[in-house]
């Protein structure tokens, strides 16, 4: 029977992606490099390995990327506290599954982010954790937020349930034992999501998977 589901943030919660892109761009084109949606996709959403590499390769020292990862967050802070965050539909579909199953958020933000994300959103009282890159030692696609999440729940992988929009995400839920829901979104619309459990359109449709008599567990709506 199905006892916690856990939440990627950014992508399942919060329309925030395409502003981490925004920010990231930005700071690359004061470097002369283009840094397109495609490369975005495939080295942030989909190995998990970051794109700072391209600026190492341009001969930018440490320090340099160093400074313009700051002003990425610089960015990126001031985009999240001004832009509509909040995906449609994702407060009803918590408040249904609220009280039925233990719920988590499993994300690869910074904690000083998460937080201001959800300084506006109002959601956080839904759930009983929060993971943010600071409380694992290697961020997704290794399984690590996932196990930590695990054990953070005290039960078992086959009690759990994720939910991802990305491939990185998916591969990182897998490794760990659980199954794995996908909502694909924006960048991430075009990903390949073989493994994943179910693939839907938004969280309703999840939560509506969830309550179906089906092997995801039998839960009384």
């Amino acid at each position: 029977m199905l006892k916690a589901v856990f939440f990627d943030n950014d992508g399942v919660l919060v329309e925030t992606e395409h502003l981490y892109f925004k920010a990231t761009r930005e700071v690359f084109d004061r470097k002369g490099i283009v840094l397109t949606e495609e490369m975005y996709v495939e080295y942030l959403l989909r190995r998990g390995t970051g794109a700072w590499f391209l600026l190492e390769q341009k001969g930018c020292s440490a320090q340099e990327v160093e400074s313009l990862r700051r002003e990425r967050n610089r960015i990126y802070t001031e985009l999240v506290q001004s832009e509509p965050i909040l995906i449609a539909g994702v407060e009803a579909a918590l408040k249904r599954l609220y009280g039925k199953a233990l719920m988590g958020i499993v994300t690869s933000s910074r904690r000083d982010h998460f937080e201001i994300i959800h300084s506006r959103t109002g959601i956080l009282p839904y759930f009983i954790f929060c993971l943010t890159i600071e409380d694992y030692e290697k961020a997704k696609p290794d399984p690590d937020p996932y196990l930590k999440a695990i054990e953070k729940s005290g039960l078992k992988p086959d009690e759990c349930l994720a939910v991802e929009d990305s491939e990185r995400g998916l591969l990182a839920a897998v490794a760990a034992g659980l199954r794995c829901m996908v909502v694909p979104r924006g960048l991430t619309g075009n990903g390949r999501f073989d493994k994943a459990h179910r693939v839907k359109n938004n969280l309703a449709e999840v939560v509506e998977e969830i309550f179906k008599k089906d092997e995801c567990g039998r839960m009384k709506d």
